[in-house]
């Protein structure tokens, strides 16, 4: 009885600990499937120019945009977490979603156990979608600008590095993030 007991504390303290750690392999493939629409919708150039750092022909750019973005399904995931971690909470609930609880509105199935998991995937696909449509906005919203203004002027306002090659996704992060504030 000791060790079914002694079992069960340290594998609820295991669980918590694991979920909430680093990116999983979920977030990565996620965010893999965000970097492909990505690259189909804007364009393998206009792709590369975001997030290429390879200075020479930026063939890096799918592999950088995965690391990004597997970071921003990271906190996705934790933030919707929060999110209904604080809905499933909250004693009014019922009363601002049509009387339904918190099991009945996200749930599906005969018992609505899957409620929780059902919140947190909807609400993270939410911002995701939102963040790559952010994205899409801004990359060409600098596409533009970059015509409008000539390569050398776009170059010395975004540019950050020694060459300023690198100021085309630098235009792209600052008006995404913009757009997200």
């Amino acid at each position: 009885m000791k060790k079914f007991l002694i079992v069960s504390v340290l594998a609820a303290l295991i669980v918590p600990a694991v979920s909430l750690g680093g990116p999983t392999g979920q977030d990565r493939e996620n965010a893999s499937r965000a970097c492909r629409d990505l690259r189909a919708r804007l364009g393998v150039e206009l792709f590369r120019q975001t997030y290429g750092t390879v200075q020479s022909n930026r063939r890096n750019a799918f592999g950088k945009c995965v690391s990004q973005w597997t970071r921003t399904e990271h906190q996705n995931r934790i933030s919707a977490r929060s999110a209904c971690s604080a809905e499933q909470a909250d004693a009014n609930f019922a009363a601002t979603h049509d009387g339904k609880t918190f099991a009945e509105f996200y749930g599906t199935g005969p018992n609505h156990r899957n409620a929780f998991g059902k919140c947190v995937s909807s609400k993270a696909k939410a911002s995701s979608d939102e963040a790559r449509q952010n994205t899409l906005n801004a990359a060409k919203e600098c596409k533009s600008e970059r015509a409008r203004l000539g390569a050398g002027p776009f170059r010395e306002k975004y540019g950050r590095n020694a060459n300023d090659r690198n100021a085309f996704g630098k235009c792209v992060s600052q008006l995404a993030k913009a757009k997200t504030a």
